[in-house]
């Protein structure tokens, strides 16, 4: 049975959760700067959150949750990936003087190759795992068994909606986030986040 309140629980929880700058979240922004396979880019971002969420409501993010092996692994695998990932952030900011479009030109040339790149910044981060399959599974899962659709149905919804937007928005932006000086701005803030995120999931 559908229920509204459910759903928009599961539309505001995913939401909270896939809006903070991330791995993908930074790809997305690249990808629309670069203006190249972005829509490839923005499905492929979005199948593999809805993938990931129903995998968790099948019960496997409680599964997770109650393995302390497993989650310590997803903890510290997550941590190291946002470490080494905001320290790529920075670098690039303190030696990079060009847009992101001469950066990255040569490794978009092909869909294949975008295609490659945006499975690898989505399933080699570990932190994708816990926000989809852990926390939202677990949540998802202690619900009644009626309301479980509505909410997978809002969260799911809520990545669509992210994604799309986002990668619309660093299009329409692209000729300010372009100039070098606004994406040194954007790297800083971008591997500041990773490492904040990375310290975060590490507290006890």
């Amino acid at each position: 049975m559908f229920s509204q309140q459910v759903f928009l629980q599961g539309l505001g929880m995913g939401a909270s959760l896939i809006m903070p700058i991330g791995a993908q979240n930074a790809h997305v922004i690249r990808t629309g700067v670069r203006g190249r396979h972005l829509l490839l880019t923005v499905a492929t971002c979005v199948l593999i959150d809805i993938t990931l969420i129903g995998f968790g409501m099948s019960g496997f993010g409680a599964l997770v949750e109650a393995s302390p092996l497993l989650l310590a692994i997803c903890r510290w695998g997550g941590a190291l990936f946002l470490v080494w990932y905001g320290c790529r952030c920075l670098k690039s900011a303190w030696q990079t003087h060009t847009a992101p479009v001469q950066q990255d030109g040569a490794r978009a040339g092909s869909a294949r190759q975008a295609f490659t790149l945006v499975l690898a910044m989505s399933l080699l981060n570990p932190h994708v795992y816990l926000d989809t399959v852990v926390l939202l599974g677990a949540v998802g899962s202690s619900l009644a068994a009626g309301h479980r659709t509505s909410f997978a149905a809002g969260a799911m919804l809520a990545s669509l909606l992210w994604f799309s937007g986002l990668g619309l928005l660093a299009r329409r932006c692209a000729f300010v986030l372009e100039r070098p000086s606004v994406w040194r701005a954007v790297e800083v803030f971008t591997g500041a986040t990773m490492l904040v995120l990375a310290a975060l999931l590490l507290r006890p």
